[in-house]
């Protein structure tokens, strides 16, 4: 029911539905202009961010993945192995639909204006692991065993996870912690946000200001590159928020 607010653990475990969430944000050209805007905004940034801005490496994580790869298109001209990660089994399946070339699984080449057989096939060669992950936790990829990230990558993720604001800077230290002295954090949040729709469902949302999230990332020992704030906003059947932020940070150096 659409007035019932869902948040964590269990309540995204039952009711978070994959196919309902790319839908409702990732209809490209058929959708609501305030989601193909942000989308936009993204896919931008990572361009900047991996292709023109040189941030590259062996190892990228990219935790909170849900049941996308557009945040990846670029990222995987940059890195050696890519490692997606999400709390919820459903969305680990849609990615791994995807990554076999399944039928029916989401077509996301409109995200690529030419050569999408070949970013394909770069992508799915560059994914070497998917990972259960949780944000709440000091460690967020335990049992698992991962080398230190030359980058971390987290879009849209934190602020549906944590409860708080306190939980927010918890997260991020956690995430800077996967990362290798030098490396880079690279984060997207919707600012100001109350909560999202996922069909008819409404899931939580943290309030964030741009202010807190550059404070959590220098507090967590990295310096902030770039950020990027724009005045960007779902449409409000899909989203409450005011604002997108895309934030460049690199860990300092070991003590």
């Amino acid at each position: 029911m659409a007035d019932r607010l869902y948040a964590g653990g269990e309540d995204y475990q039952k009711e978070f539905h994959p196919g309902d969430y790319l839908r409702t944000y990732y209809a490209f050209d058929s959708g609501p202009v305030a989601e193909n805007e942000i989308l936009k905004f993204n896919l931008e940034n990572l361009f900047q961010t991996f292709s023109a801005g040189g941030v590259g490496g062996d190892v990228l994580i990219d935790i909170g993945s849900g049941p996308t790869v557009y945040q990846l298109l670029s990222a995987c001209e940059a890195f050696r192995e890519i490692i997606v990660t999400d709390y919820l089994e459903q969305n680990l399946r849609e990615l791994q639909r995807w990554l076999s070339g399944e039928p029916g699984a989401y077509d996301w080449s409109p995200a690529v204006q030419s050569r999408w057989r070949e970013k394909e096939a770069r992508l799915r060669k560059a994914v070497t692991r998917l990972l259960q992950c949780d944000v709440t936790k000091p460690h967020p990829l335990e049992p698992a065993q991962v080398p230190p990230a030359d980058c971390v990558l987290t879009l849209l993720a934190l602020e549906s996870a944590c409860p708080d604001v306190a939980a927010y800077r918890a997260a991020v230290r956690a995430l800077v912690g996967l990362l290798k002295p030098g490396g880079h954090l690279v984060a997207m949040a919707a600012l100001r946000s109350q909560h999202y729709m996922v069909g008819a469902k409404k899931f939580f949302g943290l309030h964030l200001e741009k202010e807190t999230v550059e404070q959590a990332v220098q507090e967590a020992g990295c310096q902030v590159l770039r950020c990027d704030h724009r005045r960007l906003s779902y449409s409000e059947a899909c989203s409450i928020n005011e604002g997108v932020c895309f934030v460049v940070a690199r860990k300092g150096p070991a003590p």
